[in-house]
């Protein structure tokens, strides 16, 4: 169990010593050539520590090397901190309140967030499969104009939420909500073979004919439930209202630039809800490999 009082926090070779565990369980290999045998640490005091030696391609290389934590000047210790607080706050973390408890700037704080969301992204199959329910739903992101006194508010964001029936969800923003954006959205994330659920809404009609069964709800009529109780969106429903307090409660507004990013942040707690808060940290540190993020790629994201 995980506590705020573990050294990977506050000591940094610590924090690389569990690093290299969570992600070399078997030992350390060469992200650049693949090498597990022919390799060896390289000691001496004007050694770097973790630096390791490949003798097969001759490079050198630490645990951070191929990751989102490549290249940074921030501490080990300070982003097992910031991935931990990101990966145990239900309804998120935000960038202010890490700069002010990690000591950071708030430039580097926001930059970090935007790391361990991209370490965050599911890469597994599709959702549902033979006799599953995949339910779909959509939901729009912004403020109200009753809170805004002297000008109008910006356009609401559109996010689609599709969530298998005790499985995985995923969300995505999407520009605009219609038959060829859903469809889409469906064939590349959900197996044909599932049971499709939605509302009436008109942009899914099209994508449900595809699949082994297509069922709605009329939300308008006030039918939330069929009466067998099987036929429902709800699961999709209760994804949202997470996902919208986090946007209420603690980011209050999300760049329509980096919305995905956070919708991956809101996908990743979900489908790791049954774990514990220091297994869903490691499994947020599992997914740095193979991933890279630069300040240039999210500022050129954000113009």
């Amino acid at each position: 169990m995980f506590d705020l009082t573990n050294p990977i926090f506050t000591d940094a070779e610590k924090a690389r010593e569990h690093l290299e565990s969570v992600n070399w369980p078997e030992g350390p290999y060469c992200p650049h050539c693949g090498e597990t045998e022919n390799v060896h640490r390289l000691q001496g005091k004007s050694t770097r520590a973790g630096l390791i030696q490949c003798n097969s391609c001759l490079k050198n290389f630490t645990v951070t090397v191929g990751t989102v934590f490549e290249r940074s000047k921030v501490p080990l210790n300070k982003w097992m901190l910031a991935t931990y607080l990101l990966s145990a706050s239900k309804k998120g973390i935000s960038s202010h309140q890490i700069h002010r408890m990690l000591g950071v700037t708030y430039k580097t704080a926001w930059f970090m967030c935007h790391r361990i969301r991209e370490a965050m992204t599911d890469e597994a199959g599709p959702l549902g499969g033979p006799g599953k329910f995949v339910e779909a739903d959509e939901t729009f992101v912004g403020g109200k104009a009753k809170n805004r006194a002297h000008r109008s508010p910006a356009p609401k964001k559109a996010v689609i939420a599709l969530v298998e029936r005790d499985g995985r969800a995923r969300s995505f923003h999407v520009a605009n909500v219609n038959a060829n954006n859903v469809r889409s959205l469906l064939f590349t994330n959900v197996d044909r073979a599932s049971n499709l659920m939605t509302d009436q809404g008109a942009a899914f009609k099209r994508g449900g004919l595809d699949f082994a069964m297509h069922y709605t709800v009329n939300h308008s009529a006030k039918q939330f439930v069929s009466l067998s109780r099987e036929k429902h969106s709800n699961t999709a429903e209760n994804f949202f209202s997470i996902f919208k307090r986090g946007v209420i409660g603690t980011y209050h507004h999300m760049s329509e630039a980096h919305l995905g990013r956070y919708c991956r942040e809101f996908d990743f707690r979900y489908n790791t809800r049954l774990l514990t808060d220091g297994e869903r940290a490691d499994a947020a540190l599992a997914g740095i490999v193979g991933k890279r993020l630069t300040y240039r790629r999210t500022d050129r994201l954000a113009a």
